[in-house]
């Protein structure tokens, strides 16, 4: 089943012109993908419209083979499908590394004994138990953005948007991140503007022009 298709997205904000006009786009399960663009193109935009943050003009959003317009139909998309934030204190909000991850498992019903071992799970396969019971907002950037990352996969989604992963980060980090990455099963769909991280992680790069997404290089 094919994890995310958009289809022919228009949409633009209030008195501004067109950002998307006509983008499309698909996302196979395993695949990955990388969407290239100067700031301002609408990359962030078409992120929000796949998961049904903000709502296109025209077009469709087809998920997990179904076609989703209403609010109630992308709650299952944002299980399915993971999105991990430009900026990590966008996406942390709990007061220990520990509790940010159990937030999303506990919202799904599981109860504190689940929530907590699939913390320690995904915090062992990341190799951040070191982090558990840290306190978040004073961790360094490199590592709120891996446990941004850690608090998405606690989720089991099927497959990762991921914006700017390495905005901030130091090339210590950001190597760590890509071997990460590079590990999962998921299907990632990677907006970036570091060509060596796009090459390596999603080698398939679309570009974003005139509000429509073509092959790199054409």
């Amino acid at each position: 089943m094919t994890i995310l298709k958009l289809e022919d997205i228009h949409f633009a904000y209030p008195g501004q012109a067109p950002v998307l006009d006509g983008a499309s786009l698909t996302l196979e399960p395993g695949q990955r993908l990388s969407i290239a663009g100067p700031n301002g193109a609408g990359k962030s935009t078409l992120f929000g419209i796949a998961l049904g943050l903000q709502k296109p003009t025209s077009g469709s959003v087809i998920a997990l083979g179904k076609d989703r317009r209403t609010e109630a139909d992308f709650h299952e998309v944002r299980r399915e499908i993971g999105l991990v934030f430009q900026d990590p204190d966008d996406q942390l909000f709990c007061p220990t590394v520990a509790e940010d991850i159990a937030f999303g498992p506990l919202n799904l019903g599981r109860n504190k004994d689940d929530a907590l071992a699939i913390v320690d799970r995904v915090l062992s396969d990341l190799d951040l138990m070191h982090l558990r019971d840290r306190i978040t907002h004073k961790l360094s950037g490199g590592e709120k953005r891996l446990v941004t990352l850690a608090t998405v996969l606690a989720m089991e989604p099927r497959a990762l948007l991921l914006d700017e992963p390495t905005n901030a980060l130091d090339t210590q980090n950001e190597a760590r991140l890509l071997e990460i990455l590079q590990g999962l099963p998921q299907a990632i769909l990677l907006v970036s503007h570091a060509p060596s991280f796009r090459q390596a992680l999603a080698p398939g790069t679309l570009e974003l022009r005139n509000g429509r997404l073509v092959a790199a290089g054409f």
